[in-house]
């Protein structure tokens, strides 16, 4: 009998190993580096390492799913619990719940109804994080706190599957901390400080992945950069070629797109911008679209309307996780 060949895939394995090394260089080697260069290094590393959790929950880069979770193990990002992560992305991919205020878990959209029970302070401050500036620099806190309230309500209900994300996650911060205490030079503040920045890098690439609009095939982005941003988001920034074939690995996902342009954005309804600077010079200052969910009113075919004084008005108000992926 010939023996099953492992399957690898090695474009994958190998970003896998420049985050680990990024991580342990920058932190080793901080006194020498500096807390500028080192930071940098790191916030990088941490990016790139939270586009790679992404791979791991889509299958990569080994067909064995305890393998490539033993590759996040480590929970380097400290603030997100990767079994979460994975779970929750799992069902943002159900397409037809795409941007749905309640049943999509990285919709940044609120119900009118909510969005008018809200004070005056509090639109300001979610119109202010529909502002690609403001969701660099309050999106990660807005996510988190909403993120872990949920997941509290959870816990307190009995959720084992919730319940056992975070006793994983608990365990994964254990190298870390040993890593940090023992053999880091870096100064837990500066670690602090690369683990905020790197949530706020990858607040760009989730900014415009999706938008409200009546066709689930048109809710999704294409934004064509080519640049270092489309590098340490693995690719995802052709967000709509991503949910059209989730387990396309990230290095298959330009080559993919570059032949079928026409007909991806025929399907997405034309849905794209060049680049992440042209983003950037639209939306910096100005709010991509209004919070409360444009389709809502009008009858969505995502959820009926009459389901919804049934659902929990308290952390599922928002679900405005859209973490890192």
């Amino acid at each position: 009998m010939t023996p099953r060949k492992t399957h690898v895939q090695w474009p994958t394995l190998l970003v896998c190993l420049c985050c680990y090394g990024g991580v342990a260089g920058s932190t080793l080697y901080a006194e020498i580096l500096g807390p500028v260069l080192a930071g940098l290094v790191l916030t990088l590393s941490l990016t790139l390492f939270s586009s790679f959790n992404h791979e791991v929950l889509h299958g990569h880069p080994f067909r064995s799913r305890h393998a490539n979770t033993a590759l996040v193990f480590p929970a380097m990002g400290l603030v997100i619990p990767y079994m979460r992560f994975r779970d929750t992305h799992l069902a943002h991919h159900h397409d037809p719940s795409l941007t749905d205020p309640y049943d999509d878990p990285e919709s940044n959209y609120v119900d009118p109804a909510v969005w008018c029970r809200w004070s005056v302070a509090r639109r300001r401050v979610y119109a202010w994080n529909n502002t690609l500036l403001g969701r660099m620099l309050i999106g990660p806190i807005i996510g988190l706190l909403t993120f872990y309230e949920g997941d509290a309500r959870r816990i307190r209900q009995g959720d084992r599957d919730v319940i056992r994300a975070y006793l994983f996650h608990f365990a994964g911060l254990i190298p870390v901390v040993f890593w940090l205490v023992w053999m880091s030079e870096m100064p837990f503040w500066l670690y602090a400080i690369a683990v905020y920045a790197s949530l706020a890098i990858l607040k760009i690439r989730t900014f415009l992945e999706h938008q409200a609009h009546e066709k689930a095939r048109c809710r999704s982005v294409i934004i064509e950069d080519r640049g270092p941003l489309s590098v340490l988001f693995l690719k995802n920034n052709l967000h709509a070629v991503h949910h059209a074939h989730p387990t396309l690995p990230w290095y298959r996902l330009q080559g993919f797109y570059d032949k079928r342009r026409a007909v991806v954005l025929t399907r997405n309804g034309g849905y794209v911008y060049r680049s992440y600077m042209q983003i950037a010079g639209l939306f910096l200052l100005k709010a991509k679209d209004p919070v409360p969910h444009s389709q809502w009113s009008s009858g969505h075919e995502q959820v009926p309307q009459p389901q919804k004084p049934q659902k929990t008005t308290a952390a599922r108000d928002i679900t405005a996780c859209n973490l890192t992926g």
